[in-house]
C-alpha cells in the first residue's frame, strides 16, 4: 500500500524533458507557448485566447502602452506590467498602438487591462516553468 503511494508521489514530481528556461521563455514571449510545449493544449489556448482578449480589449479602449521611462514610479511599474506580454508589447510599440495620452476615463481601463493582461502572462509562464520543473503536479 505504501508502495502505491510513493509511486503516485513520485510520479506527480517528475520533470519534464523539456529545459525548463525554454518552457519560461517561450511562455513569456508568447503567452501560452510554455503549456503547449508541455503539451497541455487545453491551459495553454485558455491562457492564449484570455491574454490576447485582454490586450485587444486593452489597445480598443484606446489604453496606454508604456514605453521605458525612469521619471515615475508607477510608470515604472506600468511598464514593466505591459512588458510582461511579451511579444504582444512589441508588436504595439512596432505599429504604435496605445501611444496616446489617456484623455478620457475608459482609456485608463484600457491600460489596466494592458497591464493585467502582461502581469497574467507573466505568471502563466511561472506557472509552466513551474511543470517543467517537476515542483507543480498537472
Amino acid at each position: 500500500m505504501t508502495s502505491n503511494v510513493q509511486a503516485t508521489a513520485g510520479t506527480a514530481q517528475k520533470a519534464s524533458t523539456m529545459p525548463a528556461a525554454l518552457v519560461l521563455i517561450a511562455g513569456w514571449l508568447i503567452p501560452g507557448a510554455g503549456h503547449f510545449l508541455l503539451r497541455k493544449w487545453i491551459r495553454g489556448s485558455l491562457i492564449f485566447v484570455s491574454i490576447v482578449a485582454m490586450f485587444s480589449i486593452g489597445i480598443a479602449l484606446k489604453g496606454k502602452v508604456y514605453s521605458p521611462n525612469t521619471s515615475e514610479l508607477l510608470d515604472m511599474l506600468n511598464f514593466a506590467g505591459d512588458l510582461g506580454t511579451g511579444l504582444l508589447y512589441a508588436l504595439a510599440r512596432v505599429f504604435e498602438l496605445g501611444q496616446g495620452s489617456v484623455q478620457i476615463a475608459v482609456a485608463d481601463y484600457g491600460t489596466k487591462f494592458i497591464v493585467v493582461a502582461g502581469l497574467l502572462n507573466i505568471i502563466s509562464a511561472v506557472d509552466a516553468h513551474s511543470l517543467a520543473t517537476g515542483r507543480k503536479a498537472s
